[in-house]
């Protein structure tokens, strides 16, 4: 991924499929992600990610919400992801074809693992561990048109 910028920027469906291992619930999120340029006096080239769209776990159904800043790295296939209060989240590097990295929330880790499934493909898997969770997070985006 030579500019991770470039490849997110835009619109992409989202279908996500969530599990609660130690529950076995099941559940789903659809909806829409929208990557787009942060506009503050301070521009450093970051992007807002805004997700919208709905939730349904169990017996709820109805809608739902997220937003992260993505910050330049350290090269232009890397990024920062930071929470909208300014708080470090962690780091993608996309110049290979995948990208591993950690949140430590106590009490417990959240993994995240990053794929560049073609150029209009993005994958990434959570799986959060500990006391408090124990979740496997899937999500597929793909850019609208």
């Amino acid at each position: 991924m030579p500019d991770l910028y470039a490849f997110l920027r835009g619109t992409w469906s989202v279908e996500r499929t969530m599990l609660d291992r130690a529950t076995g619930s099941r559940g789903r999120f659809s909806g829409t992600v929208t990557f787009a340029p942060l506009s503050t006096d301070a521009d450093d080239g970051a992007l807002q990610q805004r997700e919208e769209g709905t939730v349904r776990w169990g017996s709820h159904e109805g809608p739902a919400t997220r937003e992260y800043i993505w910050r330049p790295g350290a090269h232009p296939g890397a990024m920062e992801v930071f929470f909208p209060d300014g708080r470090p989240f962690h780091s993608v590097d996309l110049a290979g074809a995948a990208s591993d990295s950690t949140h430590w929330c106590s009490p417990d880790d959240y993994r995240v693992r990053y794929e560049a499934a073609g150029p209009d493909e993005l994958r990434w898997t959570w799986d959060v561990t500990g006391p408090a969770k124990d979740l496997l997070l899937e999500s597929v985006l793909r850019r609208t048109r």
